[in-house]
């Protein structure tokens, strides 16, 4: 990029970036290097839209979880297993995985992180927080049992999907194995 040169949405360009070399190479190929180069900018332009690069991470994983209520999870609407599934595979095959595993690796980053988010794992928890809700929903509307623990199937349901999504070799689950999960933790 040549100096001087206006760069629209540079913040948005970034952000892209570092979502391509996290899903490519994986946390511990991060880099404010990594990330300029792969959006094709002078490193400089990432430091002159944020402070350092742990603030440019915080700024990158806070606008991944504004993203998570934009996926549908729309209470009667569709099958409980198929609306789970879809929002699970949307979720986990996105860059989560590796912002959790990135949230692990960087002490600094995790503690901005729990001063903006509260206590939790970015990104996980907040899907947590909308299936919990999603689920209910579901449970007021009489699509799953009266006595279902929304706690428990909530939190198995987004571990589970972690698991899944996890092994970053072997690549994603198919859509039945995820489905295979959802059916067999729902009541």
């Amino acid at each position: 990029m040549p100096t001087g040169v206006h760069i629209q949405d540079a913040r948005s360009q970034l952000f892209d970036a570092a979502e391509r070399v996290l899903l490519r190479d994986g946390p511990h190929a991060l880099t404010s290097r990594a990330v300029t180069a792969e959006a094709g900018f002078a490193k400089g332009v990432l430091h002159r839209h944020f402070a350092d690069f742990d603030a440019f991470l915080s700024e990158l994983v806070l606008d991944r979880v504004a993203r998570l209520s934009a996926l549908p999870l729309v209470p009667g609407a569709g099958s409980v297993v198929d609306t789970l599934t879809a929002f699970l595979t949307d979720v986990f095959s996105s860059v989560a995985v590796a912002i959790v595993a990135l949230i692990t690796f960087r002490d600094d980053l995790r503690q901005r992180l729990r001063a903006a988010l509260g206590p939790g794992i970015p990104l996980a928890s907040e899907a947590a927080a909308l299936v919990h809700g999603y689920l209910t929903a579901e449970r007021s509307l009489g699509r799953l049992p009266a006595d279902a623990d929304i706690d428990a199937l909530g939190l198995a349901l987004i571990g589970s999907a972690h698991m899944l999504f996890a092994d970053r070799q072997a690549g994603p689950p198919s859509a039945d194995a995820v489905r295979r999960m959802v059916v067999t933790v729902l009541p």
